[in-house]
């Protein structure tokens, strides 16, 4: 009987999976966004959600050479070269930069609504949002308080969480934009669970942690000083943190949130809840301003942001730091490519 020779075949190279799509919304027209997101989108192909003529007209202020093309969703993943593609929103007011018009808050608002649809509609996509001013959109008369909340109610998210990331420190927040008075009321048993596990799935999902450590602060100073100084920890925190560890979350604390912040202490943890804005953020800002990225855990899309304001007193100028927005769009691709 003759042998037959096997053909060797040559093993086939894997599919490369097409880059993700990252819409871009500059935020208030008056402030930084615009220049920032016309000198990232031509590094990273980032598609712009804005008004064209407001771009063309901050680009010429800055000299800057730039080539826009309106976005076409059927070639979402290969732009041409050298082009910055846009997704059109028309202006409601002309734009000076560094003043601020309310007549422009409903722009800033329907640009988000428009990127929100379209990542919802673009396979392996995400949203990067530049910096709003809350004040003047509050100003014309529409209840704003802010990105995080806004874009819960368009998603239909029960349950957004608040991230800030600056390398491997991630702060998240149990209560977001409220005056500390109200910060206790707002710290509830169920609130505080759905809370924990949004962000302990989020750390699986969004930054591939396999079994995350969460370093929970306490309220109130020294965690309440075995209810000397306040019992939320006693009545809320702690049963909250029982309740999750029998579900299998791997939870610390409460600790007081002086001390949980030093390098020994946050070794032990992958990310930390803090209690209220001002109780996580500044120790983030101070340890990362400039390359932190804020983050939107809970929500159906991935959702990115700067850590800083609009800066208005720059803008035009072409002198604000990238450094935020290029780290908040490289974070973007990382989840959406995850996703």
């Amino acid at each position: 009987m003759t042998a037959h020779r096997r053909r060797s075949r040559k093993p086939r190279a894997p599919l490369r999976r097409a880059a993700p799509v990252l819409f871009l919304t500059p935020g208030e027209p008056a402030g930084i966004g615009p220049e920032l997101a016309l000198r990232l989108a031509s590094r990273t192909r980032a598609i712009l959600v804005a008004d064209p003529q407001l771009l063309a007209e901050r680009a010429r202020r800055l000299r800057m050479r730039v080539k826009l093309a309106e976005y076409d969703p059927a070639n979402a993943a290969r732009p041409r070269d050298n082009e910055i593609r846009v997704v059109p929103v028309a202006l409601r007011a002309p734009v000076r930069a560094g003043t601020l018009d309310p007549a422009n808050a409903a722009y800033v608002l329907e640009t988000l609504g428009k990127a929100v649809a379209l990542v919802q509609a673009t396979p392996r996509s995400a949203l990067v949002t530049g910096p709003v001013h809350k004040g003047v959109i509050n100003d014309a008369g529409i209840a704003f308080t802010g990105h995080t909340e806004f874009l819960a109610q368009l998603t239909g998210a029960p349950t957004p969480v608040m991230l800030l990331a600056a390398g491997t420190l991630r702060v998240a927040l149990a209560t977001t934009h409220l005056p500390l008075s109200a910060v206790p009321r707002a710290i509830t048993f169920e609130g505080l669970k759905a809370v924990l596990r949004v962000l302990h799935r989020g750390l699986r999902e969004r930054f591939g942690i396999a079994r995350p450590r969460i370093l929970v602060t306490g309220l109130n100073p020294h965690a309440g000083e075995q209810g000397h100084l306040g019992r939320e920890e006693i009545d809320i925190i702690e049963p909250a943190l029982a309740a999750l560890r029998a579900e299998g979350l791997n939870l610390i604390g409460p600790l007081p949130a002086d001390t949980l912040f030093t390098p020994r202490e946050l070794a032990r943890g992958d990310a930390v809840l803090a209690m209220y804005h001002d109780q996580g953020l500044p120790v983030l800002k101070y340890a990362g301003f400039g390359h932190a990225v804020n983050v939107t855990l809970g929500l159906p899309i991935v959702r990115t942001s700067v850590d800083h304001g609009t800066a208005l007193e720059l803008a035009g100028t072409g002198k604000a730091d990238a450094g935020s927005l290029a780290a908040a769009l490289k974070l973007a691709a990382l989840m959406a490519a995850r996703a």
